[in-house]
C-alpha cells in the first residue's frame, strides 16, 4: 500500500495502559528498596541504642500447637526461614516468567548470563578465600557471593535513563542465577546436621505438588498445605526451609491470555449480564482467574508483600549492629569483613565482565550480553550490592563479633556499590554520543516476536519506508483503548520523522459486534486509495460504526458510495482482515491494542513518554548496527522492519 503522510497533533497525551509483569516486577523492586534501606538503617539506630534490647526482642520465641506437635522459633528465626520462604518463591515465580515469556524463552539465551552469574559467585568465593585461608573464618565464604536484587535495581532506578533497558534485564537474570546457587549453598554447606527421613518426606510432598501442576489442579490451599509440610519437613530435616519457596515457585506458569479464554470469559460476562445470580458471578470470576495465568496472577498478589513487608522485616531483624571505634578498627583490620568487601566490590564485577567477554570470545561473537560492554560493567557494579542472602548466610555461618564484622562488610559493599556505579556511568555519560551508545547498546539480536514481517505492498503504513523504526499496532475499530492509543500515535509520528507507522487489524468480534464490519469497510476503502482517511473516520467515531454510519463516512472522503457498497457487502476486505487476524494469532496477540516496535512486543504503557523511550531505544540500536556493518536488535537480514 502506499504510504500517507502522518498527522500532526498538538496536545500530549496522558500514559496509560497497563505494565508487563516484567516491568511491574522491576518497578516494585526498586519501589521498595527505599524502605529496606530505612529498614535496615532502623536496625542499626535500633542497636546502637539499646543493643541488648535488640537481640532480646529478636530472640523471643513464638510457638504454636498442632494438638501433639509444637513448633517453637525465635521471631529473628521465624523471618529469616519462615518469612522469607515466600520471598524465594516470589523469586522462583519470576525465573519461571523469565523462562515462559521472558528473555530466556530462547533458551541460547541462557548461556551467558549462567555463565557470568556463576562466575559472579566463583571470584567472589576467591577473594574471600584469599583474605582468609588457613583460619576458621573460611567457611563463610557463601557471604560473599551473592546479589541483592532489590538493591540492585533500586541503586539502578536512582541513575534513571543513563542505563538501557537491556541492563535491568541482564541484572535480574543474574539474580536470579545468583538466588538459585545460594539457596543451593545454604541447603548444602550451611544447613545442620541433615535427618534424612524428614528430607525424604519433604521430596515426596513436593513430587505431590508437582504432579497437582501437571494434573492442572488450581485450587490455591492445596498448594498451601502441600508447601506448609514440606516446610515443617524440612525444617526437621535440618535443611534450610526456604528452599521450598524457590522450588514451589517454579510450579506456576507465565504465558499470556489466550483468545480462547478471553472469549470464555467474555461469554461468561454475557450470560452474566442476562442472568445476574451469585452462582453465575462465582462462574465469572472463575473464567476471569482461569484466563490469566497462575504466574502473573500470584505475582500481582505476593510481591507487594514481600518488596514492601517481608524484605524490609527482614532487614529490621538483621542488620542491627553496634557501630563504635572499636568495631571500625575491628572490621577494618577483619579479614572476614574485608574478604566479604572485596569479594562483592571487586569479585562480582570482575567475575560477571569476565565471564560474558570469555563466552562472547568462545561463541566468536554469536552469543552477545544484551547490553554494550560499559552496561555490563556497571550490571558488574551494581550487582556487588549483596543483602539478603549475605546476610541469610552470614546468620548461619558466624556467630559473636565475626557476625557483627560480617554485617558490617556486607553494609560497606552496599554504599560502594551505589558510589561507584554512579561513578561509573557519570564516566559513560561524559563519552562522545557515538562512543557512548556503543558502551551502552549491545551486539545482541532482540527477540523478535511479530511473526509476519512488514509488507509495505499490503501493508497500510504512514511514514516513511525507509525509515529506521517501525511501529506496527494490531487494532480494533470499536475499542476504546485504540481510540485512547490513535491520538498518542499521531503525537509519536509528529515528533519522530524516521517512524514508519502500521496498522492491521485485529477485530474482537466476541465483545465488539461491529468491529469486523468496520475493518472490512476500511478495506474498501483501501480499495479505491482512500484506507487512511477512513481509518480517521472509523477511530473517531467508535460508536458509530453501522453500516448507514459507513456509508456517511464514505461520502464525506469522496469515496464511490456505489463501488464502497458493493465491496462491503461482497466483503471483498474479509481476506485481508483474517489474513491479519491469524498473524495477531502466530504472534501471540490477544488484545488489542498491542504495539511491535522493530519487531519486538512493546510492554507498558501506551503513553508517548512510554511509547517515544521505546522508539528511541530501537533508533539508537539501529544506529550502532549501522556503524557496525550490521543488523541486529530486531531487524533481520533482509526484513523490512
Amino acid at each position: 500500500m502506499a504510504a500517507s503522510p502522518p498527522t500532526e497533533l498538538s496536545s500530549q497525551t496522558e500514559s496509560w495502559g497497563t505494565r508487563s509483569p516484567l516491568r511491574t516486577f522491576l518497578r516494585t523492586e526498586t519501589g521498595s528498596s527505599a524502605l529496606l534501606l530505612i529498614a535496615a538503617l532502623a536496625a542499626v539506630v535500633w542497636a546502637n541504642t539499646d543493643l541488648s534490647g535488640y537481640e532480646l526482642f529478636w530472640h523471643k520465641r513464638l510457638s504454636f500447637q498442632f494438638g501433639m506437635h509444637r513448633l517453637s522459633l525465635p521471631l529473628r528465626e521465624w523471618v529469616n526461614s519462615g518469612l522469607m520462604t515466600l520471598f524465594f518463591f516470589v523469586l522462583g515465580m519470576e525465573a519461571r516468567r523469565e523462562f515462559d515469556m521472558g528473555e530466556l524463552r530462547d533458551r541460547k539465551r541462557l548461556a551467558l548470563p549462567l555463565a557470568a552469574g556463576l562466575s559472579g559467585m566463583i571470584v567472589p568465593v576467591c577473594v574471600y578465600l584469599a583474605f582468609n585461608a588457613g583460619q576458621s573464618s573460611v567457611h563463610g565464604w557463601g557471604t560473599a557471593m551473592s546479589t541483592d536484587t532489590a538493591f540492585a535495581l533500586g541503586t539502578l532506578a536512582v541513575l534513571g535513563r543513563r542505563m538501557p533497558q537491556g541492563v535491568r534485564v541482564f541484572i535480574l537474570t543474574i539474580a536470579v542465577v545468583d538466588d538459585f546457587l545460594a539457596l543451593g549453598v545454604i541447603a548444602v554447606f550451611y544447613s545442620s546436621g541433615i535427618a534424612w527421613a524428614p528430607l525424604l518426606v519433604a521430596l515426596a510432598i513436593f513430587g505431590t505438588a508437582v504432579a497437582a501442576r501437571l494434573l492442572d489442579i488450581r485450587r490455591g490451599f492445596v498448594y498451601v498445605l502441600l508447601a506448609a509440610a514440606a516446610w515443617i519437613a524440612l525444617l526437621r530435616s535440618g535443611v534450610d526451609p526456604v528452599v521450598i519457596g524457590l522450588a514451589m515457585g517454579l510450579l506456576p506458569y507465565a504465558a499470556p491470555a489466550s483468545r480462547s479464554s478471553l472469549e470464555h470469559a467474555s461469554g461468561l460476562f454475557r450470560l452474566f449480564r442476562e442472568q445476574p445470580t451469585p452462582e453465575m458471578a462465582r462462574s465469572v470470576r472463575a473464567g476471569l482467574a482461569f484466563a490469566l495465568a497462575p504466574n502473573e496472577r500470584l505475582q500481582r498478589l505476593y510481591h507487594p508483600w514481600t518488596s514492601y513487608a517481608i524484605v524490609p522485616l527482614f532487614a529490621l531483624a538483621n542488620t542491627g549492629i553496634s557501630i563504635d571505634a572499636s568495631l571500625l578498627s575491628q572490621a577494618s583490620a577483619s579479614s572476614v569483613a574485608l574478604g566479604i568487601f572485596f569479594g562483592l566490590m571487586i569479585g562480582k564485577p570482575v567475575g560477571i565482565l569476565g565471564a560474558s567477554a570469555i563466552a562472547t570470545w568462545l561463541s566468536r561473537g554469536r552469543v552477545q550480553p544484551p547490553a554494550g560492554w560499559g552496561a555490563v560493567a556497571v550490571s558488574g557494579v551494581l550487582s556487588s550490592a549483596g543483602f539478603t542472602v549475605s546476610l541469610l548466610i552470614a546468620a548461619r555461618a558466624f556467630h559473636g563479633p565475626e557476625l557483627e564484622e560480617a554485617k558490617a562488610g556486607v553494609l560497606a559493599a552496599l554504599v560502594g556499590s551505589f558510589v561507584v556505579s554512579w561513578t561509573v556511568t557519570g564516566a559513560i555519560a561524559l563519552l562522545p554520543h557515538p562512543v557512548r551508545l556503543r558502551a551502552l547498546v549491545g551486539k545482541a539480536e532482540a527477540i523478535v516476536d511479530l511473526a509476519v514481517p512488514v509488507n509495505p505492498d499490503r501493508d497500510h503504513t504512514r511514514g516513511p519506508d525507509s525509515a529506521p523504526v517501525t511501529v506496527v499496532e494490531y487494532g480494533d475499530y470499536e475499542c476504546v483503548y485504540c481510540g485512547r492509543a490513535e491520538p498518542v500515535i499521531r503525537d509519536l509520528l509528529g515528533s519522530f520523522t524516521d517512524v514508519r507507522y502500521v496498522w492491521r487489524h485485529l477485530p474482537l468480534q466476541d465483545v465488539h459486534v461491529h468491529a469486523q464490519l468496520a475493518a472490512e469497510a476500511a478495506e474498501a476503502a483501501a480499495s479505491q486509495g482512500f484506507f487512511w482517511q477512513m481509518h480517521d473516520m472509523l477511530i473517531t467515531h467508535q460508536g458509530s460504526l453501522q453500516l448507514p454510519h459507513l456509508r456517511q463516512y464514505a461520502a464525506r472522503i469522496g469515496m464511490d458510495i456505489e463501488r464502497f457498497e458493493q465491496d462491503v457487502q461482497e466483503r471483498v476486505g474479509a481476506t485481508h482482515v483474517a489474513a491479519d487476524v491469524e498473524s495477531a494469532d502466530l504472534s501471540g496477540v490477544a488484545g488489542t491494542p498491542t504495539f511491535f516496535i522493530n519487531g519486538l512486543r512493546h510492554h507498558g504503557a501506551y503513553g508517548i513518554d512510554s511509547l517515544s523511550a521505546a522508539v528511541r531505544a530501537a533508533r539508537q540500536r539501529m544506529q550502532v548496527a549501522k556503524w557496525r556493518g550490521g543488523t541486529n536488535s530486531g531487524q533481520r537480514p533482509g526484513s523490512p522492519w
